[in-house]
């Protein structure tokens, strides 16, 4: 019986892994590694967080995003120079070399409840049996696509995370719709190689993060907007840095503060790209969308009741990702039903522990539990502490398995 199972090997999962195993609680981790940055991210594209807040966390501190630049040369600031998707990648990768060799690039397809614990199904078709499983799944289950636009047939329609290599689209027509970070990255990146895109959101105004400064803020400037792994702003140091007391507020408060905070918005860096150069269609909502004449139209109607229609080739659906448990068809009916939900995200302990006991969600799926730093990878240290320090206790509990003698070796 394995003590622990990780499931997932993005920032999360590598520093679930990184922490137990300096623990010393015995684990075995599936996953491919940083399989959404590697493989479902678009390439060019650039993280919106700081590089000071966009580690791996081991329990030592001793592979940074820092160290990892240093070793391969590579141009690295704690702010103000974002950093490249490549690089993050390779870190990441790199990360799993050194401090996490045990990863196994294998696919868990299904998750069962057992006496003991629970049951694990590989892609090889090996199960496995362990007390515990950590889900460290990432976003990878959870894309959203509005349903009146969910209608159009795939071959028309996509959405963001299944974009890396844009290169396809060069000769076609593309329209993105969304008005975050997805959105404004892949249209700038399309217009860069020659492809005719135009962006559509129902937002007024497109809202990037603040550019860096060259001027010394005054000490009132940073007290009144201290800067944070989330960004400038008290309230973004404090859910950057007290997510256990965030944990402690009422269950309604957290849930509205994780809808409403560090909303949708574009990396500075990326408003170059789109502003005066891409055409925008905002303070647009969706009413249908059709196939025609081998083209998608999208009927849109403008906030002062105008309708219009626009088509392309292709629709990319910037639209974001939605925890909903019963996305994640490799858990068992038995187990999904067991998990009680807040808004069909999962209800978790100050430990990140879900209502099925020994069943552990960090990352995004932890996010009404322990605020919006968990949409990010700097809130990957913090679950990876407290779910290690959870786990640990609870081994050292455990009673340790007794030899039990054959009756012939006892008459000896």
């Amino acid at each position: 019986m394995l003590d622990t199972a990780i499931v997932g090997a993005g920032p999360y999962g590598l520093s679930v892994a990184a922490h137990l195993k300096h623990s010393g609680v015995p684990f075995r981790i599936f996953g491919r590694p940083m399989d959404s940055w590697v493989s479902h991210m678009p390439k060019g594209m650039c993280l919106k967080s700081d590089g000071f807040a966009s580690n791996i966390y081991d329990p030592k501190a001793d592979f940074t995003l820092e160290r990892f630049c240093k070793d391969s040369r590579i141009e690295y600031a704690h702010q103000g120079l974002p950093v490249r998707l490549q690089t993050f990648s390779a870190y990441g990768l790199a990360f799993r070399e050194r401090m996490v060799p045990e990863l196994e690039d294998k696919v868990v397809v299904s998750v069962d409840r057992t006496k003991e614990g629970f049951q694990l199904r590989l892609d090889d078709g090996e199960t496995v049996s362990a007390r515990r499983v950590v889900l460290a799944i990432g976003i990878t289950h959870f894309q959203y696509i509005p349903d009146n636009l969910a209608k159009l047939p795939s071959e028309f329609l996509s959405h963001s995370f299944q974009h890396h290599n844009l290169e396809t689209f060069k000769g076609h027509s593309v329209i993105v719709v969304g008005g975050g970070s997805s959105a404004t990255d892949l249209a700038g990146l399309l217009h860069e190689i020659g492809v005719e895109v135009q962006l559509v959101s129902r937002r007024q105004v497109l809202r990037f993060h603040s550019g860096p400064s060259l001027k010394r803020r005054s000490l009132w400037q940073r007290m009144r907007h201290p800067g944070s792994g989330l960004g400038p702003g008290l309230r973004s140091r404090f859910f950057a840095d007290f997510p256990m007391i965030f944990y402690y507020l009422p269950e309604r408060l957290r849930v509205e503060a994780v809808r409403r905070s560090l909303g949708p918005s574009g990396g500075w860096f990326a408003k170059d790209k789109v502003m005066g150069k891409v055409p925008l269609l905002l303070g647009q909502t969706l009413q249908s969308a059709q196939v025609r004449d081998g083209r998608a139209h999208l009927q849109l109607r403008g906030a002062d009741g105008t309708a219009r229609e626009i088509q392309a080739e292709h629709v990319i659906a910037a639209t974001g990702y939605r925890v909903d448990i019963d996305r994640l068809k490799f858990l068992s009916d038995e187990i999904r039903s067991h998990v009680e939900t807040v808004e069909t995200s999962p209800r978790l302990s100050s430990t990140f522990e879900s209502s099925v006991p020994g069943l552990y969600f960090v990352g995004v799926a932890a996010a009404n539990s322990f605020g919006p730093v968990m949409r990010f990878a700097f809130g990957a240290g913090f679950a990876a502490r407290t779910v290690t320090n959870a786990i640990a206790r609870s081994v050292s509990r455990e009673p340790v398995p007794f030899p039990v003698r054959s009756i012939a070796t006892t008459a000896k």
